[in-house]
């Protein structure tokens, strides 16, 4: 069974909201043979990302850059987990009161770092999300889930 692993901080209502579309999304009952597993950002180590197929990636954006547990998160794995993990797909969710471009430079310059490929470009929301954001984080969640489901 291929794992999907989704490394989040979820310190407020507006990730909160994201992060239970993108693990209802990642969990659809449409897709089988994918375990979805998750990890709050500051308690996820490089023995989760080793043991998972893909990653979902959830943050805030915190004064234009990403969350200081997802920074934590990815300082704690990426030596250990650089080659071992290099190609596997990924996709990201921000949420930012407004501009968000710092945060997403972030992630993508670690995530390139690592050598992870993107399966969709990064959804990023600013303000209070609404419906229609939240289809499209649990559409990201799905997409990722279906690329590892085979």
């Amino acid at each position: 069974m291929k794992r999907l692993l989704i490394v989040h901080h979820t310190p407020s209502p507006s990730m909160q909201a994201m992060y239970e579309s993108a693990y209802a999304g990642a969990a659809t009952d449409e897709l089988d043979g994918v375990e979805v597993v998750t990890r709050a950002a500051l308690s996820a180590t490089a023995v989760d990302v080793l043991a998972a197929d893909a990653y979902l990636l959830g943050t805030p954006v915190n004064l234009g850059y990403i969350s200081g547990a997802l920074k934590h998160f990815f300082d704690q794995i990426y030596y250990p987990c650089l080659e071992e993990t290099a190609g596997r797909p990924y996709a990201a969710y921000l949420h930012g009161d407004n501009d968000a471009s710092g945060a997403l430079r972030a992630v993508e310059a670690i995530t390139t770092g690592l050598s992870w490929k993107p399966v969709r470009p990064p959804l990023v929301v600013t303000g209070r999300p609404g419906r229609q954001d939240l289809e499209q984080c649990w559409e990201l969640a799905a997409t990722l889930a279906a690329e590892i489901a085979g």
